[in-house]
């Protein structure tokens, strides 16, 4: 493995965290309803999961999930269920005026990992971009570094974001806004858990 190659694997990624998905979604939302420190400890768990799943690509779950479709299908299905629930709770809630406790920064970070977890496509994904981006024969050491790497950059990327989201004008804006944000918010995660069920 050279530099080249985690760059090449570095620009495919972030062309991948940066594009609207249920991750960058939940992220925003849970950032803009509960501060700075909850929003970091959402992306915290977002990345986490991410790597995670570079791991198992690395190890050769995607494989596994070639040879056993229904253990796909299965986490397909409750990775569909978790963002129809998600979608449920921010409609039923989206009226409701910011608390002012924040939400635990425990439970953000587990929230975090959920979303992630109920996306087994990026075990796929992770799987494709390996194959096309590094040399075949791997060492363990050049494994570490790939996910160290993913781990890193998850966690810079969902930090600035967190920073940006968290700013007082931001806030703001989202405050007067809540009602409409998160009804908008909550049809697109309900539309991403229905097409997660609908695709093969």
């Amino acid at each position: 493995m050279t530099p080249a190659d985690l760059i090449a694997f570095n620009l495919v990624l972030a062309a991948a965290i940066a594009s609207p998905g249920p991750a960058m979604l939940y992220a925003i939302r849970t950032t803009l309803a509960s501060g700075r420190a909850v929003g970091l400890a959402t992306g915290a768990g977002l990345g986490l999961m991410a790597a995670v799943w570079t791991a198992l690509a690395l190890a050769g779950l995607d494989a596994v999930f070639k040879l056993f479709p229904w253990a796909y299908w299965f986490m397909k299905l409750a990775g569909a269920a978790y963002l129809i629930w998600i979608a449920i709770q921010t409609w039923r809630h989206a009226s409701r005026p910011v608390g002012e406790a924040a939400r635990p920064r425990a439970s953000a970070f587990i929230g975090g990992v959920l979303v992630n977890l109920a996306n087994p496509k990026s075990v796929l994904f992770a799987a494709a971009a390996i194959v096309v981006v590094f040399p075949k024969g791997l060492s363990l050491t050049d494994k570490a570094i790939i996910v160290g790497n993913h781990l890193m950059i998850e966690l810079l990327f969902y930090s600035a974001l967190a920073m940006l989201m968290s700013t007082q004008a931001v806030s703001r804006r989202y405050l007067r806004l809540k009602p409409v944000l998160d009804r908008v918010a909550a049809g697109v995660l309900g539309a991403l858990g229905v097409r997660l069920l609908a695709e093969r």
